[in-house]
């Protein structure tokens, strides 16, 4: 049996995607990284294991990103990052007005 590479080498070149070792660097990402970096540095003082993007994902999953924006600015003015960041995500905080 023949690969479809050995058939169509255009083939290959189309379904090869972006080069290897390349990161997809997006706005979104930017800010998880952020957020992660502060985060990951208050919880190594506390004694808890590092957070990963995925967890953070799953936790900012349905923030939009201009929101994200403004939960930034909002946690590095703050004194304690960690403890705003988690209030800010807190809905019964927020009570609907």
């Amino acid at each position: 049996m023949k690969f479809v590479g050995d058939i169509l080498p255009e083939f290959e070149k189309r379904m090869a995607g972006a080069p290897k070792g390349k990161k997809r660097l997006t706005e979104r990402g930017e800010l998880m990284r952020f957020f992660l970096r502060h985060l990951n540095h208050s919880r190594a003082h506390d004694g808890l294991p590092s957070m990963t993007m995925a967890h953070l994902g799953t936790v900012l999953e349905k923030i939009p990103t201009q929101d994200l924006y403004y939960l930034k600015s909002v946690c590095s003015q703050a004194k304690n990052f960690s403890k705003k960041f988690w209030w800010e995500l807190d809905p019964t905080k927020h009570p609907l007005r």
